[in-house]
């Protein structure tokens, strides 16, 4: 196993104090532009590292990297892992972005939203994803349509959801991931692969005298546990995992009782994804890469469960400091010196902007940005770092609700409201909390009675802000489409992750919903009702628009289907509606198969 190791750094020494110039005279100079790889993993807390304070997990790989890296050390995210991609891809707010949940058809980006790997690729980038996307799973909402030219990811937000392919549900070993659209069997474990997978594209690249882009976003150590590493699930079952192992002098104490199981398959895997970030090291430094790449190490959320986050308050979906702080590091010989770190308040809207900086690139017109680059705090620069205040909401629901499950966060003062980020409003008036975060890091003691002034001004900003992001585009917050018909994709699968939910649980047995499409072309389209009700259908009913079809038969595999015909470019609400004996449900998945009028079947 490789590691970041000390001789690789101290090796470096050297060539870090002859480094004096600023980074604008080296681009001009003719130095090369960095390698860039974004590493986030999936449902991994602050606390969930051995630098940071954690005594039982094992992450010496990435512990090695903390203490040879730069480090933001008050970064931000959001409370749950769709909007924070969102708004790491585009350096914007995710409400610009119609990306405002997680699911049932919230969890689109706007494909008229440029990313970073856009910008790479523009710029001579070999851009590349591997792992979990979750921002739009069919055309033109994928990352292979949003600027990354080799992508292998799963569906929807995370395996062992209702966007799994049919019988690969639930697989994170030999899963089915999709390698440029193309569904593809693999073997091996999930993280594993997406690593193996990066690092055989970083070879490509070099190769071809090309700079990479690589983004690394893992769907470990996020649920289900039931398939996780052995081995290690082994180690972490024979320690003593009960909360009172951990640090809390500090904060927040933990409750009395956990599910130490649980908690023994997350860790994990996140110990295989250390072992990974190891492999990782140890193939640049191979490529002779590992000098002149910056790396971003992040998490996307709070950790999925009460645990150890470092006497903070809050999990995943919170947004108290342990729902929604993530550990930042970049590590970067050749322009960043180990061991540097800066306490400005910065969050995921400032990654876009701060690697294109790091690369030389100018903001290319287009979109504004919210975010700003934070590079001049790190690399020596001369430069005024202006306070600000950022914002950070998210709840369930179709549109954002004014002071609904938020934070707003400037260098001193932390202003929330914790209404909860499972409901879709609140009642009543805001039961706002103030806290001095210079003061009080831990949000122990809540000040908002003694400072109503602060709390007037930073309410001021949040509704500029949120009056803002709400006006970005018309119908700013309804879903983009998704496009049946291109030959982009085909066949197209439409899953309940995307579908816009209208009965029952979002993803129960008996829901419904329906699918925001555009049919781009005229022709035949061949639907397929894939569903796991064990129950027969009695009849189906499929209706776009206006039009509506019955009639549904069944094929050689036992699924129902039916082909329609087209006769012009459409788009509106597709359902199709299974009639059981006792009730009428949606289908599991749809296959929707295009083929010109004067192709023949």
């Amino acid at each position: 196993m490789h590691a970041f190791r000390c001789h690789t750094f101290f090796r470096l020494g050297l060539f870090l104090i002859l480094f004096a110039t600023t980074y604008s005279s080296v681009i001009v100079q003719g130095v090369s532009r960095p390698n860039v790889i974004v590493m986030i993993t999936d449902d991994q807390g602050y606390g969930d590292f051995g630098f940071q304070g954690n005594p039982i997990l094992r992450t010496p790989n990435l512990d090695a990297m903390a203490r040879q890296s730069a480090q933001m050390t008050q970064y931000y995210v959001s409370p749950v892992c769709a909007p924070t991609r969102a708004c790491l891809m585009t350096g914007r707010y995710n409400y610009r972005t119609r990306c405002i949940d997680t699911y049932i058809g919230r969890a689109m980006m706007d494909p008229e939203e440029r990313t970073l790997a856009e910008y790479l690729f523009d710029a001579g980038y070999a851009t590349g994803i591997f792992g979990k996307w979750h921002l739009g799973d069919n055309y033109p909402l994928r990352a292979m349509d949003q600027g990354f030219e080799e992508s292998l990811v799963l569906r929807g937000g995370g395996i062992g959801q209702p966007s799994d392919p049919l019988g690969a549900e639930g697989k994170y070993t030999d899963p089915t991931l999709f390698h440029n659209g193309t569904p593809l069997s693999m073997k091996g474990y999930c993280t594993d692969l997406y690593f193996d997978h990066a690092l055989r594209f970083m070879q490509q690249a070099k190769a071809r005298n090309r700079p990479f882009f690589v983004y690394l976003p893992t769907n470990a150590p996020h649920g289900p546990f039931h398939d996780v590493p052995q081995a290690e699930y082994d180690f972490y079952r024979s320690q003593n995992l009960a909360n009172d192992q951990f640090p809390q002098k500090h904060g927040h104490p933990l409750p009395e009782n956990a599910d130490l199981d649980k908690r023994a398959r997350i860790f994990a895997m996140i110990d295989n994804i250390d072992q990974n970030v190891g492999k990782l090291a140890g193939g640049l430094e191979e490529l002779g890469a590992l000098e002149n790449t910056l790396i971003l190490f992040m998490v996307d959320n709070g950790p999925n469960g009460r645990r150890y986050v470092a006497g903070m308050q809050g999990i995943k979906s919170h947004v108290h400091e342990g729902g929604i702080r993530s550990p930042l590091l970049l590590h970067w010989p050749a322009h960043l010196k180990a061991g540097i770190s800066s306490d400005k308040v910065v969050a995921h809207i400032d990654v876009t902007p701060t690697i294109l900086d790091a690369c030389g690139i100018r903001f290319p017109e287009g979109p504004k940005m919210d975010g700003r680059s934070f590079l001049p705090l790190l690399d020596g620069r001369p430069s005024v770092w202006l306070d600000r205040t950022l914002f950070i909401q998210s709840h369930r629901g179709d549109v954002p609700v004014r002071y609904h499950h938020f934070a707003a966060r400037n260098q001193r003062w932390k202003l929330l409201h914790a209404s909860g980020f499972g409901k879709e409003g609140f009642q009543g008036a805001p039961r706002l909390e103030l806290y001095d975060m210079q003061l009080d890091p831990l949000e122990t003691r809540e000040v908002s009675r003694f400072f109503p002034e602060v709390v007037k001004e930073m309410t001021a900003a949040y509704d500029r802000w949120f009056d803002d992001v709400a006006a970005t585009r018309p119908n700013n917050y309804a879903p983009p489409k998704i496009v049946i018909g291109s030959m982009e994709e085909n066949p197209t699968w439409l899953t309940r992750q995307d579908w816009r939910h209208l009965q029952g649980k979002p993803w129960g047995a008996n829901s419904n919903g329906h699918w925001s499409v555009r049919l781009t072309r005229p022709g035949f389209y061949r639907v397929i009702v894939h569903t796991k009700e064990a129950r027969k259908a009695t009849a189906v009913r499929m209706t776009l628009g206006d039009a509506s079809w019955d009639d549904f038969q069944p094929n050689q595999a036992g699924q129902l289907e039916k082909e329609i015909q087209v006769a012009l470019p459409t788009e509106g609400e597709l359902q199709v509606e299974l009639q059981l004996e006792d009730e009428n449900v949606g289908p599991h998945q749809l296959e929707i198969h295009y083929r010109p009028s004067s192709k023949k079947p």
